[in-house]
């Protein structure tokens, strides 16, 4: 199977959107997407890009993705975050997520960062199962902390004592 795994260009940004919403569906949580078309193009193709992203390519067609972008760690210095790495449902078990993750850790690793980092979901066990494989650490006991755009605000505008 001929895949060819290249940096992403703006020309694939409509093919990045729709593998983020298919793995958003598959994790029953599409109504969550706020991403536009729009977004992707500027934010990964921008100015001042601040997502890098590989892209799996079989005839002609996008069917995978690896997202990632830079992080600091105080204990690490510079690492990788890799946010989403999907490949589409019909090509799933062909060898493209590893291709893909190959291309993100070996990127990672060409610029002399100490450590890249993602999460699963602890149900996903195709995916645990995929990283444990290919040499990843998994963390039972660290917890993910996020604010949504309401919690900061909600956040924000309480009285805060300085």
């Amino acid at each position: 199977m001929d895949v060819v795994i290249r940096s992403a260009n703006i020309k694939d940004s409509k093919e990045i959107l729709k593998l983020i919403k298919e793995l958003a569906e598959f994790e029953n949580e599409l109504e969550k997407v706020d991403l536009n078309l729009t977004d992707i193009k500027n934010h990964g193709f921008g100015k001042a890009p601040i997502f890098k992203c590989f892209v799996a390519e079989y005839l002609n067609s996008v069917v995978g993705i690896a997202l990632f972008y830079r992080r600091y760690s105080t204990w690490k210095g510079p690492t990788y975050h890799l946010e989403d790495l999907i490949v589409t449902k019909t090509m799933k078990g062909k060898g493209i997520g590893t291709k893909l993750l190959y291309a993100f850790v070996n990127y990672a690793n060409n610029l002399g960062v100490k450590r890249v980092e993602w999460e699963v979901l602890d149900w996903n066990k195709k995916a645990i199962d995929f990283y444990n494989k290919n040499g990843a650490k998994i963390f039972n006991d660290w917890k993910i902390v996020k604010m949504d755009s309401k919690s900061m605000i909600n956040f924000l505008t309480k009285k805060v004592k300085q």
